[in-house]
């Protein structure tokens, strides 16, 4: 662990991006679910858009001038300026939304199984996808999603750990243990992963900080 960042106690956690100099999140919860841009110092809520309560919300990346964000069980998504967070577009797609981020051509998608799809940016129309295998065995609940180097990273829902896929094949290749995060915030799980450049930040529902941290082999 590198350093420590204040976070909302409140926050449900779904989806956490820089855009290289401004921090998004996503949080869920129905009632309580919005899109926020926070200030990564103090963690002050600068901006924020409630979703309909009636909407469970869920990751979200950054595309060009906009912000994409999912949700949970309602089979649609949402495309917002990333300046106003006003709504500029709003689309379908079947099964769940859990995590979102993007490869810069693709979206990639998870939800809550062990495949990621990918989807066209423009029209949200699903290009492929890939099942998530560690030596023949699939990894499910594959949950909030990073792009890090040529790798999608992964949260695996309700454990410590992320996964690092190969998105061409959907091969693990290899895991990464925040198990000394989670003992310090008992209050909900790991589930947030941002990176600026080479910096990587991770938070969880309802955390009281962010943790910049820096990513060893192990021993």
């Amino acid at each position: 662990m590198i350093e420590t960042y204040p976070h909302d106690p409140a926050a449900f956690t779904q989806g956490l991006d820089f855009d290289g100099r401004t921090l998004y999140e996503t949080t869920g919860l129905y009632g309580e679910s919005s899109l926020r841009r926070v200030d990564l110092e103090t963690g002050e809520v600068l901006q924020m858009r409630s979703l309909a309560p009636e909407l469970f919300g869920e990751g979200c990346t950054v595309w060009e001038d906009s912000i994409i964000q999912v949700t949970w069980k309602a089979g649609v998504g949402f495309v917002y300026d990333r300046e106003t967070f006003e709504v500029l577009d709003q689309f379908s797609y079947p099964g769940e939304g859990w995590g979102l981020t993007t490869d810069g051509d693709r979206l990639i998608l998870s939800d809550g199984t062990s495949y990621l799809r990918f989807l066209d940016p423009e029209t949200f129309e699903e290009l492929g996808r890939v099942q998530v295998l560690d030596h023949a065995e699939p990894v499910v609940r594959l949950n909030e999603l990073e792009w890090v180097r040529g790798q999608v990273w992964a949260n695996v829902w309700q454990t410590p750990n992320v996964v690092r896929i190969d998105p061409e094949d959907g091969r693990v290749l290899g895991w990464i243990d925040f198990s000394t995060l989670t003992e310090r915030e008992p209050r909900g799980v790991l589930n947030g992963i941002a990176t600026k450049g080479r910096r990587v930040f991770v938070t969880g529902k309802r955390w009281t900080h962010i943790y910049e941290v820096e990513v060893k082999a192990a021993d």
